[in-house]
C-alpha cells in the first residue's frame, strides 16, 4: 500500500501527480492539502485566514466556525474535486473523501491551545482536533473495488461534529493503522533543506534517529511535519520520502530516488 501526502501549495503539480498515479503498480491512498486555495477563497470572502502560535512555539490555523466553513469549501470542495477530475482524466478511478464521509477519520476535539500574549497565558478554543482512528473497513472496501481514495479534512470529533486537523497527523495515523512501509510527501521544495534559503542544499539521506534534533531546529509547518515523521518512525515505517511536488512528474521522481529519503 503506497501512502502519498500532497501539499496544498499553489505550485504543486496536481496534473503531474495524477499522471504518475496512473503508472503506480500498487494500491495508493492520497491525502491532500489545500492551504493556498483556502487562503485565496478566505480573502475573496473577506474572512482572511488567522494563525496562532502556542506557548511552546508551534503555529497553527485558528478554526472558528466561519473558518471551518471556508476550509470545507476549499479542501473538500474545490481542491478535492479538481484533483479527482485530473485523476479520472488519466484513467485513475479516484474517489474524493473527507474524514467525515463514512466516519472515515474520527478524532478528539482539542481542549484548547495555550497561548501567551503580553506576558499572560490564556486558552484559545476552536473547531480543531487530533485524529485517533481510521475506518479501515471502508478504505479496504474502496481499494478492493479498484478506487483510489483522495482524502482530506475535516474529520469527526467524538460527538460526530466536523473539526479541522493536521493532514500530516492523518497520514501518520494511516501509516500506523495500515502498517504502510513507505510514505511519500510532496511539497513546495526539492526536499529537506540544510538552508531554507538555498534550494540546492537538499539533504539527500538521513536516519529516523536524526528527526528529533531536526525538529528542534525548525519551526512552523516543517516542525509539525517532522514531528509526524517521528511518529511514523516509531510505528514501523521503513522509509519516508520528502520530495518536490512542483516537478513535471513529482511522484515518479520521488519513487526513483529524488528528494530527501529518511530511513530506519
Amino acid at each position: 500500500m503506497l501512502l502519498v501526502k500532497v501539499g496544498g501549495g499553489a505550485s504543486i503539480n496536481l496534473a503531474g501527480i495524477a499522471r504518475d498515479l496512473a503508472s503506480v503498480d500498487e494500491p495508493a491512498i492520497v491525502v491532500h492539502g489545500a492551504n493556498a486555495c483556502r487562503d485565496e477563497l478566505a480573502d475573496r470572502l473577506g474572512q482572511p485566514t488567522q494563525t496562532i502560535t502556542s506557548a511552546s512555539g508551534v503555529s497553527s490555523v485558528l478554526t472558528d466556525q466561519d473558518a471551518l466553513d471556508v476550509l470545507t469549501m476549499a479542501y473538500a470542495g474545490l481542491m478535492n474535486k479538481r484533483f479527482v477530475q485530473l485523476c479520472q482524466q488519466q484513467g485513475v478511478n479516484a474517489i474524493g473523501l473527507t474524514g467525515i464521509d463514512g466516519a472515515l477519520v474520527r478524532g478528539r476535539r482539542n481542549v484548547g491551545i495555550r497561548v501567551e500574549e503580553n506576558g499572560k497565558k490564556r486558552i484559545v478554543r476552536d473547531h480543531s482536533g487530533k485524529p485517533e482512528s481510521i475506518n479501515t473497513s471502508l478504505l479496504r472496501l474502496l481499494i478492493d473495488a479498484g478506487y483510489t481514495p483522495l482524502l482530506t479534512v475535516p474529520i469527526l470529533d467524538e460527538e460526530s461534529r466536523a473539526v479541522n486537523t493536521e493532514n500530516d497527523s492523518v497520514v501518520a495515523l494511516l501509516q500506523r493503522t495500515l502498517e504502510s512501509r513507505r510514505v511519500i510527501h510532496l511539497i513546495e521544495a526539492p526536499g529537506l533543506l540544510e538552508d531554507r534559503d538555498d534550494p540546492t542544499s537538499v539533504v539527500g539521506e538521513m536516519r529516523f534517529s536524526e528527526l528529533e534534533a531536526r525538529s528542534h531546529s525548525t519551526h512552523g509547518r516543517l516542525q509539525r511535519k517532522l514531528m509526524a515523521f517521528a511518529a511514523m518512525a516509531a510505528s514501523g515505517c521503513e522509509e519516508i520520502v520528502l520530495a518536490d511536488g512542483r516537478s513535471e512528474a513529482p511522484l515518479s521522481a520521488a519513487l526513483s530516488g529524488q528528494g530527501t529519503r529518511i530511513r530506519a
